[in-house]
């Protein structure tokens, strides 16, 4: 394996702030054609996208493991026995452990594979609408203390700490943005581009959407933005994307606007 190729495709994946695994194999015991070092990088739709653990059967039975350590964020070491059919079969069907793997081939040895995965850091994206707005302050402090890559869409924020990214451009449009699955967005926009922001918001798989409003303009915004949906859907006489999506979580204030 080249390492600067296998960094490349490293840098290349975490650029796109694509979640991925590393699984290396750290000990061998027996006939094994994987050797300590091998390593491969799995996509979180479970391909191999570099690398080589010794053979396709021992790469396609640890793709389950790496989906799972995408999942919870923790990496683990498994035991992948390399044996006959019978051997394989027995041991799946007798062991308990999820920790061990086995794998019909007839090298007779075993692997110790340490798998790691690599998760994009998560990000708050707050969209505000201008001035000095107490709320958006204290999510940028509290989302850079809570180690989030914390993003302010807003024209002129009037704020005590700068976030990692600043978006000043007046109007602008969040289908441009590159958001991610595990971004959480919340919506400062104090009534005036609510239902614009949520419309473009429900298009894109997000882990949250938060809307600071009181109880009345919350009712208000998503009646509107169902009604809106509505309309454009029958005249283009298709669903749109955000129509099967939940309603975004609130924080709610009380009284009225």
């Amino acid at each position: 394996m080249k390492h600067t190729e296998f960094a490349r495709i490293l840098n290349s994946l975490v650029g796109r702030r694509e979640p991925f695994a590393v699984a290396t194999v750290v000990r061998t015991e027996g006939s094994s054609l994987g050797k300590p070092g091998f390593k491969v990088i799995i996509s979180k739709e479970g391909e191999t996208v570099y690398g080589s653990l010794g053979g396709v059967c021992p790469e396609s039975a640890i793709v389950n493991t790496a989906q799972g350590t995408m999942k919870t964020g923790q990496p683990k070491t498994v035991k992948v026995f390399l044996e006959s059919v019978e051997k394989a079969v027995e041991g799946t069907v007798v062991s308990q452990s999820e920790d061990e793997i086995h794998v019909e081939t007839n090298c007779g040895g075993t692997m110790d594979v340490y798998v790691e995965p690599y998760l994009p850091q998560q990000r708050l994206i707050l969209v505000g609408q201008g001035g000095k707005d107490d709320v958006e302050d204290a999510l940028v402090k509290m989302g850079k203390t809570l180690d989030f890559e914390v993003i302010v869409v807003d024209h002129s924020p009037v704020l005590g700490e700068e976030p990692d990214e600043l978006i000043k451009e007046l109007d602008y449009d969040l289908s441009r943005f590159k958001f991610s699955e595990s971004d959480s967005v919340i919506v400062l926009t104090k009534g005036a581009r609510d239902v614009e922001v949520l419309g473009a918001l429900s298009r894109f798989k997000l882990r949250f959407i938060g809307l600071l409003a009181s109880r009345q303009r919350v009712k208000d915004d998503l009646e509107e933005l169902s009604i809106i949906t509505d309309i454009v859907a029958t005249k283009y006489g298709k669903e749109l994307p955000h129509k099967d999506v939940k309603q975004p979580a609130s924080l709610r204030t009380p009284g009225k606007d």
